[in-house]
């Protein structure tokens, strides 16, 4: 089946929402079923497995990114606005693909390439 490698980093303080690891190292379904996914019952049951394109699928996109985080890398599920609302990040957290501003690469529906590196950044600090 299709799969697809990723490099997530996570700074800013957002490590700490994830098990304290900075560097994740993902390998990801290359198709996924939204209708399964994101838009499936919350919360999965299991981890979506690898497909083949075909009616229905998408590419992963950082959509899929942030919600395969949010139910299987995030660790106090029971707190996930800490790095999520609905499909994507909360405000203040900044996204970079491959060091651009996803805003330049298109947010929620940049597809993953392989070997992509994706960072997430909390810019928000209590003082």
């Amino acid at each position: 089946m299709a799969t697809i490698n990723v490099t997530v980093q996570m700074s800013g303080g957002m490590e700490l929402l994830f098990s304290n690891q900075s560097t994740h190292k993902l390998t990801l379904p290359r198709f996924y079923d939204p209708s399964t996914t994101i838009h499936g019952p919350s919360p999965p049951s299991s981890k979506p497995e690898p497909r083949e394109d075909g009616q229905g699928s998408k590419e992963t996109d950082v959509r899929f990114l942030v919600w395969w985080l949010r139910w299987f890398a995030l660790e106090d599920r029971e707190r996930p606005e800490l790095y999520s609302q609905g499909e994507t990040v909360r405000p203040g957290i900044l996204v970079l693909i491959n060091s651009t501003d996803w805003e330049l690469e298109g947010e929620l529906d940049y597809v993953l390439e392989e070997k992509d590196e994706i960072v997430f950044i909390s810019t928000l600090h209590g003082g």
